[in-house]
């Protein structure tokens, strides 16, 4: 007997060949489009990689130039003011595929907190100014805390200091540091300085690496209303607004414009019209 063969046995063979090769050619798209995927992964961190080492040289190159001006400056010059080429905020400047800024800040135009405590010995003079300064931008009268976390003894200064015996009751735990604070962000760990009260504070505070005076060319108003006991707002305003149209020459010339009522009581360690410490900023774009 003849057997015909069944037709439909062909076309499911077919069918499942046709299936099979749309199977393995979606396989092969797919590893495909995944090998694509990782190399423009690979070749994006490449040059993310390129554009990271090009801006980290241009940034530095920026900073070289501000340390250059600022000898410059130095040879040829006793006094630092605003006006000079170094106080100049630097445009963005276009480089290859990119751009540059930068900015540099005299740093002894702020106060220097390390001056709380000088030669070991808390600088109640400087305790003083910190306090108006801190009443200026009306926060707490922290003064205290701050001079037991720079000085060296483990005696808690009152009202308001704080020493180990405060430090290790908190939780997470630590001590006090006993030296010279390294930026203003110590005050972070400070006890009762909150991340608002350094943020607000910081635009008037440094922190030095030796006791300062105020270059009072670059001061800010509420920096020298707080450096000389009873020198109103208002004075010291005056004072700023005075140096635009003529820098301090010295510290008589400084005098010479004071309220003569404030002139004996300021000290000459007191405040400068130079300055040896400055902040230097750049910021390089790429990419």
């Amino acid at each position: 007997m003849t057997v015909q063969p069944d037709p439909c046995i062909g076309v499911r063979e077919r069918g499942v060949a046709l299936i099979t090769v749309i199977l393995i050619v979606a396989l092969a798209a797919s590893m495909a489009a995944f090998m694509a995927w990782q190399q423009q992964i690979w070749v994006r961190q490449v040059e993310n990689l390129r554009d990271q080492a090009q801006a980290q040289v241009v940034g530095r190159a920026a900073i070289d130039w501000a340390r250059a001006v600022l000898a410059d400056d130095a040879r040829n010059n006793n006094v630092d003011h605003l006006g000079e080429k170094w106080a100049t905020v630097l445009v963005p400047l276009p480089v290859e595929n990119g751009r540059v800024t930068g900015s540099v800040v005299d740093q002894q135009g702020l106060f220097n907190l390390n001056n709380l405590v000088r030669n070991g010995k808390v600088s109640q003079p400087d305790v003083a100014v910190f306090r108006r300064l801190l009443e200026l931008r009306n926060l707490a009268d922290l003064a205290n805390a701050a001079v037991d976390w720079i000085d060296a003894d483990s005696e808690t200064t009152y009202p308001g200091g704080a020493e180990d015996i405060d430090y290790l009751a908190m939780d997470p735990s630590y001590r006090a540091a006993n030296r010279m604070m390294i930026e203003v962000g110590n005050l972070y760990r400070v006890k009762g300085f909150s991340p608002e009260m350094v943020e607000r504070l910081r635009p008037f505070v440094t922190a030095l690496p030796e006791p300062t005076p105020v270059n009072v060319n670059t001061a800010p108003a509420e920096v020298l209303a707080a450096l000389f006991q009873d020198l109103s707002m208002a004075d010291a305003k005056a004072l700023v607004e005075a140096r635009k149209s003529g820098y301090f020459q010295d510290q008589a010339d400084f005098r010479a414009h004071l309220p003569a009522s404030k002139v004996k009581q300021i000290r000459d360690n007191d405040f400068s019209v130079n300055s040896r410490y400055f902040m230097v900023t750049s910021l390089a774009s790429f990419g």
